[in-house]
């Protein structure tokens, strides 16, 4: 587990085998979590990344008769 400093502008650094890991890019935007007493940083990616995450999904959505 790697350990991390909170600066005093309340700034953190990603240690660099985590930033490598995830793939982050300076200026990439990460949705930050409070979950009880911990913290969850994650990536947010753009909506084009998630095209075909799903390989398989039954797309089909039944209709009612008057809305076909």
């Amino acid at each position: 587990m790697t350990q991390v400093t909170l600066s005093p502008k309340y700034q953190v650094v990603i240690p660099l085998e985590i930033r490598t890991a995830l793939r982050l890019k300076p200026g990439q935007k990460i949705q930050a979590i409070r979950v009880g007493r911990c913290i969850q940083l994650i990536p947010v990616k753009p909506m084009r990344e998630y095209q075909g995450f799903l390989p398989g999904i039954d797309t089909e959505v039944e209709r009612e008769p008057d809305r076909l």
